[in-house]
């Protein structure tokens, strides 16, 4: 389970956890671990007073509504989570690991989309995008999320409250790392995104915490002329 503190020691608990399993999913940069262990070691000394301060864990998701960007609590626009074991889930999306989808990704976008590594928070590309637009699929441009449902999580990585699409979306049990989360992958490209926990604002109470390195980011200004112009709609808070 995901372990919380409430306020400020919440926030600094997430870091330090993040950092060490970034120091940990790229051993081979020296340099970066030396840097992880002492903001860790920093934060850590921060959040120490704070342990107490606990509150409930976040629960796996069974079920719940899902809403469209710009929709009432009262209008439903899905239906029940599927959440699928990994085995599952193998049938119904699968990314292969070629050599031309290494050359086209970069090797942070690479291990996490790919080896579901996680990038680290407060330095990646769009946990502090305010601008309207639309976050796509970073392998095959899928739309995944509007700007309309995203959201300050405090967790240094972009969160959302509801996907563009949820068909487009695979859930899947996740219990890497003593942890029992919920995995959002891609339905189309198999890609990982991120996780889903269920501290998240309403209308859904859902938080997709998603990894930049898995998305392209196309402002509003821009999508007509990509193809997107469908979905400027959905823009509007």
């Amino acid at each position: 389970m995901e372990t919380r503190f409430g306020g400020k020691a919440r926030l600094e608990y997430i870091k330090i956890t993040m950092l060490v399993k970034y120091w940990r999913d790229h051993p081979t940069r020296a340099l970066s671990r030396f840097v992880l262990f002492v903001a860790a070691a920093t934060l850590a000394s921060c959040a120490a007073g704070k342990a107490g301060e606990r509150v409930a864990e976040a629960k796996p998701i069974q079920a719940t509504e899902l809403y469209a960007p710009g929709q009432s609590a009262g209008a439903s626009a899905g239906g029940n989570l599927v959440i699928y074991s990994k085995e599952q889930a193998a049938t119904v999306c699968y990314i292969q690991p070629t050599e031309e989808l290494k050359n086209k990704l970069s090797p942070e976008e690479y291990a996490v989309l790919v080896q579901a590594a996680t990038e680290p928070p407060f330095a990646n590309a769009y946990w502090d995008n305010h601008r309207a637009g639309i976050y796509v699929d970073k392998i095959d441009g899928t739309p995944l999320f509007a700007s309309s449902t995203k959201f300050e999580s405090g967790t240094g990585w972009p969160s959302f409250w509801n996907p563009i699409d949820a068909s487009a979306l695979v859930l899947v049990d996740d219990h890497s790392f003593g942890m029992n989360r919920i995995e959002v992958r891609a339905k189309k490209s198999g890609g990982h995104l991120g996780h889903l926990f269920d501290d998240g604002p309403k209308p859904s109470g859902l938080r997709y915490c998603i990894n930049s390195a898995s998305l392209d980011f196309i402002p509003a200004e821009e999508m007509a002329a990509r193809g997107y112009g469908e979905y400027l709609g959905l823009l509007a808070k």
